[in-house]
């Protein structure tokens, strides 16, 4: 019986150290890359600097008040004079009512005067032809001459107050309407800072209890590139000169654009010199706050959008053919390996450009010879030595 258990263990460490290390090939391998190739276009300047919207604004209210409705969201666009927001009106609502009531009994008043005034000027008109006929005093028609002059002068005191209520209408139907907050502007909200049931007030009142703004707004079409030169180079900086603008976010895209201004002003600390950049064209990936990357280039370069080639690069050795579908053999995280179809962009020297068929980073076998090609299949375990 022990016999046979030293059997097979002897049989297991064959098995585990000499037979199974052999059916496992070994094989070099090399990391895929990423590369971009550079524009044709020469500059006599490099720059890095950021997008800034130059029309930004956070929208608040006139006057504090309780949020009762909000109808935007981060990444909406919105139209000038679009409704935002709404506040608790009801003491508004309530103002305006009494505001009206008061106007008109302004005007009732008005009419009641004319009325007296009237009755007034009749009377004055009979003591006078009595006077004529010498049936009463002169004290009496003066008397009605005086009170027809007081009704006279309480509608000119009327009429002034119908102009004071008119005005106290206008300011209340104003103040109704700030309770309704609307765009200024057209562009997109990049942030929402308030929620039904919270205060806001345009002055910040501490504590944190109460908002200052419903949202922030950016109008895209005032995004341009702010970027600081150093004032020992500025001197190959001139006004409409142009430039070429790489965002960091998709280097293989350059962007036609042209110097606004230089900023006439250093920064001691920096010794730099603010310059303001347009864009030539719209592009919906251009954020406000992005990294830039910046190629001033000679007066009289016409500049255009470019696409720079980008592609995969690998080893010569690593690619391998089927008929005419070129292949590599891609290891994975568990050292198994898979098969991938890819695209030749074009070869230089001992590398080839691939248009697809593998990322950044992957690792692929190379060094592949007749022998080690015939071991390789689909989910087979590799060992790599390099």
């Amino acid at each position: 019986m022990l016999g046979t258990v030293v059997i097979m263990l002897a049989g297991a460490a064959v098995y585990w150290f000499v037979l199974l290390p052999s059916s496992i090939p070994s094989v070099k391998s090399t990391v895929a890359k990423s590369v971009q190739f550079s524009s044709s276009q020469e500059s006599v300047l490099e720059g890095t600097g950021y997008v800034v919207a130059r029309r930004q604004t956070t929208v608040s209210s006139k006057t504090t008040g309780k949020v009762t409705q909000v109808y935007i969201e981060e990444g909406m666009r919105v139209s000038e004079g679009q409704l935002l927001a709404t506040l608790d009106d009801s003491l508004q609502r309530d103002q305006l009512v009494l505001a009206e009531a008061q106007h008109e009994e302004s005007l009732a008043s008005l009419l009641e005067l004319d009325v007296q005034i009237k009755q007034a000027r009749q009377d004055l008109d009979r003591k006078q032809e009595l006077l004529e006929r010498s049936l009463i005093s002169v004290d009496e028609v003066d008397q009605s001459q005086l009170r027809l002059d007081g009704f006279l002068a309480q509608k000119t005191r009327a009429e002034k107050g119908i102009e004071v209520s008119e005005a106290a209408l206008v300011v209340q139907k104003q103040q109704l309407e700030d309770m309704t907050i609307k765009a200024p502007f057209d562009g997109i909200v990049i942030a929402k800072a308030a929620q039904p049931g919270e205060m806001i007030s345009p002055v910040s009142g501490g504590g944190g209890f109460t908002r200052t703004g419903i949202c922030t707004i950016v109008d895209m079409d005032s995004i341009e590139v702010q970027v600081d030169v150093n004032e020992k180079f500025i001197n190959r900086v001139t006004p409409d000169q142009p430039v070429t603008v790489t965002l960091n976010s998709y280097p293989d895209t350059r962007l036609p654009a042209e110097v606004i201004a230089i900023i006439p002003t250093a920064d001691r600390a920096r010794a730099t010199v603010r310059v303001r950049i347009r864009l030539l064209e719209k592009d919906d990936r251009v954020l406000p706050d992005m990294g830039v990357s910046v190629s001033f280039l000679e007066q009289g370069t016409t500049v255009q959008r470019e696409t720079l080639p980008t592609g995969i690069e690998i080893a010569e050795s690593a690619l391998l053919y089927d008929g005419d579908q070129a292949y590599v053999w891609v290891i994975d995280e568990d050292s198994t390996i898979s098969k991938a179809n890819v695209e030749i962009q074009r070869s230089a020297d001992d590398r080839i450009i691939l248009n697809g068929g593998l990322n950044r980073n992957d690792r692929v076998v190379k060094d592949i010879d007749l022998e080690l090609q015939n071991k390789l299949v689909t989910g087979q375990k590799v060992r790599v030595v390099n």
